[in-house]
């Protein structure tokens, strides 16, 4: 009886909820509309008095395109998010107003949008203050009177607070006072709890999010997925306290300001498909058939070279399945990928007491990064790529390095006709030669890829591009120890900079091989290494590249 009371309780409170929460939208709606009424009417007379028509450069009465007093129909962007802005920091200068006004506490939604948009050149430049304040004001730190009014902006906060208002219904309301058109577009979002394959089909991943008219045309804003916030500070100022503005470091996702609708269009799908803003609108099994992408992925400028690739990418009859990922070229020497695989519908992340991300061949040729699953067994699996920028520099002093996710997929092995063997237990990370290059300018001569097939004897050659020193390689074979393989490889380096890595393989099977090195007359610590015995010093070297060997008679 008292669950079933409970239940009803909470099902009553979330109708209440609902209701309020549909009744500020609608008075939002109609106040809304009467403010940019109000401002259509005096924009003509307050234009011309300031004398926004002419073009003080060259004295000529030209009249600018003026912005339209009826809010107009959905359509594509005819330019580019790029084309508006290159970099965030061109909008330093409007950042800064916004931080600053949101030390303070505005009584009126007049006197917040006076103070955010009184020094704007253009309609883009007042939603982007309005963006940067909703994303500055951490709600997680602030605390608010109880008989705050629901219609002022410090009354709008707290309802965002406490669930009865919402973030988009804010952005809306603050673009009218302002003098802009701007709607609520209601649908489904890949959002928290969202996996790939996941179909929507009741309310769990229903989302809300803005479309605002600027710059000629209609453009996403997410301010909830754009707020993030770091603080800098020992003690976090209150609502109505003053605070230096340089004691908070505010980061923010600048992705979901003014978002281009082919990315938009990965995470969040409309109801009504002409608010896709696409020219060719696309259906909601199209949308779950998308990857699941993070802001990082564009902010890389990833892209997928393989139209085949989706959200569930299936395996063959022997369990592989391949995600590839591009890389601008910008990208290339900065970009370091991880990656971890565990069963789709647990946390699990071993098989037969072996970890999972050896059942995954990642590999980097020219600007395509490869993850190649080989199923273990059949059922689903989650595949969780990451991403980070740094330079060869960051990478060598060995600090902590933060990958975050860029993008996720479903692995469904729906069944298996071979057994596979994991990846012989190296160095975790990308194999081939490549980060060799990236990382300490070596340059393979025999062998540009990661897999290689060799007889009973191998030998790898590299040319080094500037000094290193300190090289060591380890064998690795699945099922035997590591110190029984240490006498089976050996290297030397020649006057012409040439450095040779010499292997006799005592059986056939699978091996692998790890390379490590250092730069000359390095005394930094590495964190990306072991040590290594060299003229009776230990040096700590750093893991350099890895190389996977299919090691037979026939070859």
């Amino acid at each position: 009886m008292t669950l079933r009371r409970d239940r009803k309780k909470e099902s009553l409170t979330r109708k209440m909820l609902e209701h309020e929460r549909a009744a500020t939208a609608a008075l939002v709606e109609k106040q809304s509309r009467e403010m940019l009424e109000l401002i259509n009417e005096k924009r003509s007379e307050y234009m011309r008095a300031e004398s926004l028509y002419l073009d003080e450069g060259d004295g000529a009465m030209e009249e600018a395109a003026p912005y339209p007093s009826l809010a107009p129909l959905p359509a594509p962007p005819a330019l580019a998010k790029c084309h508006l802005y290159h970099d965030p920091a061109e909008f330093a200068s409007m950042d800064q107003i916004a931080i600053s006004v949101a030390q303070e506490d505005q009584k009126t939604f007049t006197d917040l949008v006076r103070q955010l948009v009184g020094r704007c050149g253009s309609d883009i430049e007042k939603a982007r203050t309005i963006f940067r304040w909703i994303t500055v004001k951490n709600l997680n730190t602030m605390t608010f009177d109880d008989n705050l009014r629901g219609d002022t902006p410090m009354g709008l906060l707290r309802g965002i607070k406490h669930g009865t208002e919402s973030y988009h219904v804010l952005f809306k309301r603050l673009c009218s006072y302002a003098g802009l058109h701007c709607v609520v577009i209601k649908g489904y979002s890949k959002s928290a709890g969202y996996q790939p394959g996941v179909r929507f089909e009741d309310s769990r991943f229903r989302n809300s999010w803005n479309a605002v008219y600027v710059a000629g045309a209609w453009r996403f804003v997410q301010c909830n997925w754009g707020a993030r916030h770091l603080v800098n500070a020992k003690e976090v100022p209150k609502a109505g306290a003053k605070g230096k503005s340089d004691s908070l470091r505010y980061e923010y996702d600048d992705h979901y300001f003014l978002t281009d609708p082919r990315e938009f269009i990965y995470e969040f799908f409309p109801l009504q498909s002409e608010w896709q803003l696409l020219k060719t609108p696309i259906t909601l099994h199209d949308f779950e058939e998308l990857p699941f992408v993070r802001s990082l992925f564009f902010r890389y400028g990833l892209y997928f070279p393989d139209a085949h690739t989706k959200a569930v990418m299936y395996t063959d009859a022997t369990g592989a399945a391949t995600v590839r990922i591009a890389m601008p070229a910008n990208m290339q020497s900065s970009l370091i990928f991880h990656y971890n695989l565990k069963f789709y519908d647990s946390d699990g992340d071993m098989f037969d007491g072996v970890s999972l991300k050896r059942f995954v061949m990642q590999s980097v040729v020219g600007n395509i990064v490869a993850f190649r699953v080989h199923a273990p067994c059949s059922g689903a699996f989650l595949l969780d790529i990451f991403a980070n920028a740094v330079t060869p520099k960051e990478y060598l002093t060995g600090e902590p390095m933060k990958f975050k996710s860029v993008c996720k997929f479903k692995i469904a092995c729906e069944e298996l006709q071979t057994v596979m063997v994991p990846l012989p237990d190296c160095a975790s990370g990308e194999w081939g030669p490549t980060k060799a290059t990236r990382l300490f300018g070596l340059i393979p001569i025999t062998h540009q890829d990661a897999l290689v097939f060799a007889g009973r004897e191998l030998e790898l050659q590299f040319r080094m591009s500037r000094p290193l020193t300190d090289f060591m390689a380890t064998l690795h074979k699945n099922g035997v120890e590591e110190k029984r393989l240490s006498k089976f490889v050996s290297h030397a380096v020649t006057d012409d900079d040439i450095v040779t890595f010499i292997i006799s393989f005592p059986e056939e099977g699978q091996y692998g091989l790890d390379i490590y090195t250092r730069e000359l007359a390095s005394d930094r610590s590495h964190g990306h290494g072991l040590h290594g015995e060299t003229n009776g010093e230990k040096h700590l070297l750093t893991h350099c590249c890895k190389y996977l060997i299919n090691s037979s008679k026939r070859n």
